[in-house]
């Protein structure tokens, strides 16, 4: 861990440079996907990088040059592309950062039980073997699958003010997944598809469930076979957490990126229905709305001390009691929009430069127990388990699909119903949340490929929501 550091601050502190501030992000990362596809072993997958992106702040202009040379002279150079970069897009800059706060703190973030290995290629995929062999014999299961991808990621920032931050992270992604076909239709059910991310050891395939599930994920997509399509109207909606957590990533998430906001997406990613001047009033949810940013919870998939330009991260209300206060704005948008925003500049990777990002994104626990929510449902039906989503690029009217449905009347559970899917407008959407579910009800997840800016970046994103209902919501099944 961190073997590279002392050679980096050694390489750092002999750079030459005439700019303002300068600094340097590395990153060292490695990737193995294994997958058990039909009880047949399917070829592992491991990759591995590491470069540095030098940043250099000239006349109030930044910018950045990436290189995968790590020696003296590699540096050198990059920083010399960054500082003379600088000097040519300063007549055209609209921004003076000559004002905009330097980090200086030294930290280290260690995922949990980062330092516990993990077991051999050979038993994790004997263990995948062994779920996927446990798929039972029918001949309507025609696909099925156990996969695990493990990523380590090293990372040390490093600034002519004296800042020294440090990250040793570890994600897991277990998954499981069985599709049933009966020559007519086809329903699959997973393990919460790629949503069971978390940072830390081998405990999180034990936390996520995975061991054990194959025949419970089996018997569940062949009930779906059977099940009747879900009734089209007005219902009240249950959700669960592996479907919260799409709908916060969508109707939140994305609404509330501030470079969205102020029109950087607009080519690609698209824009807001969100101004900036709705902050601090807006009532984007109902009074049981508080989402918070949050990088304090451990085993999160983007928990971390301190984002890509070395801001230190700590938790805060995006959203509180309904109203809205505050975006996903990084050093750079709050500088530019004048918002307080959070520490969530971030880059996928060593060769491309922090833009603002969902991290983690929560939703606070309410004070009812699942049995409690159910109770409080006349007319209405559960859904887990995203599946399909469609949003407009301004991240306002949405339809999503789920897995798995279940009928809810007179304060009951009843039969299971396919292809549940609902539709909405993102604010509206949350004005009707009625109940929220208990710590009980709360769960950790994550998602590794949010995608955005250009060129694109991929990044990890965590989610940890309870179960929630919403009222009167326009719900609908597989009709022709």
């Amino acid at each position: 861990m961190f073997d590279s550091s002392a050679l980096l601050r050694q390489r750092f502190a002999a750079l030459r440079s005439s700019a303002e501030v300068f600094s340097l992000r590395h990153v060292k990362q490695s990737h193995q996907a294994l997958s058990v596809r039909r009880n047949v072993a399917e070829p592992p997958f491991f990759s591995q990088d590491e470069g540095a992106m030098l940043t250099a702040r000239v006349a109030g202009v930044e910018a950045y040059a990436a290189t995968a040379d790590l020696s003296q002279a590699g540096l050198q150079r990059a920083l010399e592309q960054a500082e003379a970069l600088a000097r040519q897009i300063a007549r055209h800059s609209l921004l003076d950062l000559r004002g905009q706060a330097v980090p200086t703190g030294q930290h280290d973030v260690v995922s949990p039980h980062f330092d516990e290995a993990i077991p051999s290629l050979a038993n994790c995929l004997a263990l995948l073997a062994a779920e996927s062999a446990s798929v039972p014999a029918d001949e309507r299961l025609v696909d099925w699958q156990a996969s695990l991808g493990v990523s380590v990621v090293e990372q040390t920032y490093l600034n002519s003010a004296g800042a020294e931050l440090r990250h040793a992270q570890r994600f897991l992604f277990p998954g499981l997944s069985v599709t049933a076909s009966d020559g007519q239709d086809s329903q699959s059910r997973s393990l919460g598809r790629e949503n069971f991310g978390q940072q830390g050891g081998f405990e999180v395939v034990e936390r996520c469930g995975l061991v054990g599930a194959a025949q419970r994920v089996a018997d569940q997509a062949l009930q779906l076979l059977l099940a009747p399509n879900t009734p089209e109207g007005q219902r009240d909606l249950l959700l669960m957490p592996d479907q919260m957590m799409l709908q916060i990533h969508e109707s939140i998430g994305h609404p509330l990126e501030m470079d969205r906001i102020l029109g950087d997406e607009r080519n690609y990613a698209g824009t807001s229905f969100i101004k900036a001047s709705d902050f601090g009033h807006l009532q984007y949810g109902s009074a049981l709305l508080n989402v918070t940013f949050d990088p304090t919870i451990s085993e999160e998939l983007a928990s971390y001390g301190f984002d890509d330009d070395g801001t230190p991260a700590t938790k805060q209300f995006l959203i509180r009691d309904g109203v809205l206060l505050r975006p996903l704005g990084g050093a750079l948008s709050q500088y530019r929009s004048g918002l307080e925003g959070v520490a969530n500049s971030r880059a996928c990777s060593w060769n491309r430069a922090p833009i603002d990002r969902m991290a983690n994104l929560n939703i606070e626990p309410g004070d009812r127990s699942l049995e409690q929510l159910v109770q409080g449902i006349e007319h209405g039906i559960l859904m887990r388990t995203n599946r399909s989503w469609s949003i407009d690029d301004a991240r306002n009217k949405f339809q999503f699909g789920c897995e798995w449905g279940q009928l809810i009347e007179n304060g009951e559970l009843k039969g299971i119903v396919k292809n549940p899917n609902y539709r909405g407008i993102s604010a509206q959407f949350w004005r009707n949340l009625a109940a929220v579910g208990d710590r009980s009800t709360f769960q950790v997840l994550g998602t590794p490929n949010c995608g955005k800016g250009e060129p694109n970046q991929v990044v990890r994103v965590g989610h940890a929501a309870p179960a929630c209902v919403f009222r009167q919501i326009d719900v609908f099944g597989g009709q022709a």
